[in-house]
């Protein structure tokens, strides 16, 4: 939701497709009951376009997996309502929520994009983790 230019070094934006993707991860307790097998995150998402090309995010796929190896699979338009453009070195940052139903899991995914050249192209989200805190893992 917040649009932020940041310097990226000439080796990094040699690509002309490259996204970086950053991701930071809370436990939300006031949403959550464990009582009833319900936990709730949030995640903050950082979208830097490290690439040469303007692109823009088409759509996005998720895959949550939690502790008992229950998958969730989630695609759709863009993140949150919006298809953000990013020019080369520009981010994009948004928050959104998971709820497992377990105090444990992961996500991973990724986004499709579509340079300014035509250009479709995959940005991948590795492997994060969804935890409350003070979980044995």
């Amino acid at each position: 939701m917040t649009y932020r230019r940041h310097p990226e070094s000439a080796e990094e934006t040699k690509r002309p497709y490259a996204i970086r993707v950053k991701v930071e991860t809370a436990y939300i307790p006031e949403q959550s009951r464990p009582e009833v097998d319900r936990y709730v995150f949030a995640y903050t998402i950082t979208i830097t376009n490290t690439g040469t090309v303007p692109a823009r995010l088409l759509r996005r796929h998720w895959v949550i997996t939690d502790a008992n190896s229950k998958i969730q699979e989630v695609r759709g338009d863009g993140v949150i309502g919006e298809q953000p453009h990013l020019s080369p070195g520009q981010s994009y940052i948004y928050t959104s929520g998971a709820m497992l139903e377990t105090p444990l899991g992961c996500m991973e995914g990724s986004y499709e994009m579509l340079a300014d050249d035509g250009m479709e192209f995959e940005a991948p989200i590795a492997a994060f983790r969804l935890s409350m805190p003070h979980t044995l893992h």
